[in-house]
């Protein structure tokens, strides 16, 4: 039971109320009185227009569900895109402009590399990916496949050495690309040293060489002489060559080469939403907690390894000195983005003035803001920010209309905290189908604060099958991939940035490489990531950041968005043709393959959300391939199977006898877990198979086909029913 504070006409949950007034408000300059009766003010002020709009939602949905009933069999084009305009669903073209951001750190502006994102509230998971600025490339690629195990080169055991050349290989390769050499390759270097500014590499033949492009030296550590590392810089992304003799790797390299260190993670996004299970004031707590403690510069994690008690803390800058002697630092942390959550959802940590519970959105966007004015004010021994932001990742927002009460918010917070205007930046993914469609208008809205879009296929897929959920029943989830709509969205996206001159002032990205232990394969496939023009893609790990790092040494970013700046194209009319199998033939063993594909994806998700409260985690799939699963993998699933259950392509008990199936298959993919509870065969004791039951079977009806009033309603259940027969224990 929440105890609440009275403070003025708010109730605040007790431990929020503490936690802000004890941790948060010293140092910033604002007193309690002025917060809560600014925060109170603002809650009453900003409320109901938040309403208004998932209103607006709901409304429009319900008009896209009439529409198609009644237009089914004889669907006309033009006709669809008459309707959509009157319903507002499609806005009238912005005019051309360009976005006016200012006071943006260089890792938005100027460099262009990988973004992790990484729930907040585990704060050793907050502390890797802020560390994973930088990455040892060896590291990377002996512990993962892309090192091939062929030839003896295997992983397993002890130290391998016919897998440590081929790594040592393979870097050597990249610096034959990043950091050419004048008619000679790294593998023949004997020593590297600066003289007279200059990188000079001896050679095995007893020649030397020097760089291709000189420019690329940047600095030093150690001696000019015998250098420690020497730093370089390409396409923007500094790396490191580390020198050692004496070290077990560096003894065996002929120039004494130990490791070569990547720039890798340049942001990330600490997230308070999709990869996060935070349903009340205490799960709430936690994760602000988190997110001051990196505002800080002072969150720390210990846990135990093996047999050790292990301590991690966030990485000091890097210092170096320049050719010329002079000193330079470099960040050691990751640039760090706070993801609030949408507008839809509300949380009990508050109550306003009727007794509700607040917005959740308005709730982030104050608490995550309040915090951050700490690394404005130096509090603390890392800064996040070198130029004065605080940067604010928006998500699930429908339309202009949405985008600009964002704006609005955002402005009132400014007000708020005594900050200046358009100090809070935002980023606005483009994941909802109405905002695609109108993403020039949405970032019109924004244009002098924005500094982030990107695409994400899942909640993307997501809301494409719920906006059209009576159209008819959808292609199997797998060919969502090659549909003509999703190959418009992705294009359209960066077009629509770059001519809203994002190139030199904000970030465009892409989604997500969920197979943490498939990175042969991504090292294949994510360079397309970059070809796009895209100067951020997300990644799942810090050493997936650290490969994918190696894409933007291969392919400038700058460059293709040059060449894309001068393109054009209409892509409105893919982005509008909903993804309806024209004519559903599929066998009954088709059927089933995608049903228990799907069911068993939702199952794995839904068990540690519900159960356990983990909104994040590698998640084993039907074929036992682990994939980094949040909210939006959720999303797609359960409105696939809603959607073939609405139009007869399966049936009620054939979906519950594959959940109950499936269920089985979780449990024991979740063995070795001692935390975890089983499903089967008590299906109807269990709070997370009940969940998922409900995903599936009124996802019909939930708003948008999000699966946040399910998951918080299942997860306080969840968490009464374990803590009372704690107590009964």
């Amino acid at each position: 039971m929440t105890t609440y504070v009275k403070k003025g006409k708010l109730q605040v949950a007790q431990e929020l109320y503490e936690f802000i007034n004890s941790k948060v408000l010293p140092g910033t300059f604002i007193t309690a009185d002025q917060f809560w009766s600014g925060f109170e003010s603002l809650i009453i002020d900003l409320t109901p227009k938040n309403k208004e709009l998932l209103a607006v939602r709901d409304d429009i949905q319900n008009k896209l569900n009439t529409w198609y009933l009644e237009n089914r069999g004889h669907f006309d084009f033009d006709t669809y895109q008459t309707f959509l305009t009157e319903i507002g669903y499609l806005e009238p073209e912005a005019e051309d402009f360009e976005i006016t951001t200012a006071n943006v750190d260089d890792e938005i502006t100027v460099q262009a590399g990988p973004q992790l994102v990484v729930p907040v509230n585990n704060a050793r998971y907050a502390i890797n990916a802020a560390n994973a600025r930088w990455g040892s490339l060896y590291d990377a690629l002996y512990g993962t496949d892309a090192i091939s195990e062929k030839d003896g080169a295997n992983l397993e055991g002890g130290y391998n050495p016919v897998r440590g050349t081929k790594v040592i290989e393979f870097a050597r390769n990249f610096l034959d690309k990043a950091a050419a050499l004048k008619k000679a390759a790294h593998k023949d270097a004997v020593s590297y040293s600066i003289k007279e500014g200059r990188l000079i590499v001896s050679l095995s033949n007893g020649n030397t060489t020097a760089l291709v492009d000189e420019t690329k030296l940047v600095g030093y550590q150690g001696t000019q002489e015998e250098p420690s590392a020497i730093l370089l810089k390409n396409n923007g992304l500094h790396f490191e060559i580390q020198i050692d003799r004496n070290h077990r790797i560096g003894r065996t390299d002929n120039a004494g080469v130990k490791d070569v260190i990547l720039e890798s993670a340049i942001t990330t996004i600490m997230d308070c939403e999709d990869s996060v299970a935070a349903v009340d004031a205490e799960d709430k707590v936690r994760v602000y907690e988190n997110w001051l403690g990196l505002m800080k510069g002072t969150l720390s994690a210990t846990f135990e390894k093996g047999n050790k008690t292990i301590k991690r803390t966030l990485n000091s800058d890097r210092r170096y000195l320049t050719p010329d002697g002079e000193e330079i630092s470099l960040k050691g942390r990751s640039l760090l983005f706070v993801r609030n959550v949408g507008h839809l959802m509300t949380n009990s940590a508050i109550l306003d003035p009727n007794g509700e519970e607040i917005q959740e959105g308005i709730l982030d966007a104050v608490v995550t803001s309040l915090i951050a004015k700490h690394t404005l004010l130096d509090n603390g021994p890392f800064q996040n920010t070198e130029k004065g932001s605080v940067y604010i990742v928006k998500p699930k927002m429908h339309g202009s209309e949405e985008v600009a009460f964002a704006n609005k918010l955002l402005d009132s917070v400014e007000d708020l905290l005594g900050l200046e205007r358009n100090t809070l930046k935002i980023g606005v993914m483009d994941e909802e189908r109405r905002t695609t469609l109108n993403l020039k208008a949405c970032i019109k809205q924004v244009k002098d604060r924005i500094v982030f879009i990107n695409t994400g296929f899942l909640d993307r897929t997501g809301d494409e099958i719920h906006s059209s959920m009576e159209a008819g029943p959808m292609i199997r989830k797998n060919e969502m991939k090659s549909s003509e709509w999703l190959q418009g969205y992705e294009q359209s996206n960066v077009m629509t940035g770059l001519s809203s001159g994002f190139q030199g002032r904000a970030q465009i990205g892409k989604g997500m490489w969920a197979m943490p232990d498939l990175m042969e394969e991504m090292l294949k496939q994510k360079l397309a990531h970059v070809k796009t023009g895209a100067n951020t893609a997300w990644v799942p790990s810090p050493t997936a950041a650290t490969l994918h790092a190696l894409h933007y040494h291969e392919v400038d970013v700058r460059e293709v968005q040059k060449e894309k700046m001068h393109q054009t194209g209409a892509f409105r009319e893919d982005i509008l043709k909903f993804p309806v199998a024209q004519d559903p033939s599929w066998t009954s063993e088709e059927i089933q393959e995608e049903l228990e594909n799907n069911c068993q994806t939702l199952l794995g998700y839904v068990v540690r959300w519900v159960d356990q409260g983990v909104g994040c985690s590698k998640v084993l799939d039907i074929n036992n391939t682990g994939l980094m699963e949040d909210r939006a993998t959720l999303r797609i699933s359960s409105q696939h199977l809603a959607n073939w259950l609405h139009h007869g392509i399966c049936t009620k008990e054939q979906v519950l006898e594959t959940l109950q199936c499936m269920a089985k298959v979780v449990d024991e993919q979740n063995a070795e877990d001692p935390l975890y509870r089983n499903m089967a065969p008590n299906y109807g004791d269990s709070v997370a198979f009940q969940a998922a039951c409900d995903l599936i079977f009124e996802g019909y009806n939930q708003p948008n086909g999000y699966t946040e009033p399910i998951l918080h309603r299942r997860r306080i259940e969840a968490k009464e029913k374990f803590a009372y027969k704690t107590i009964i224990s």
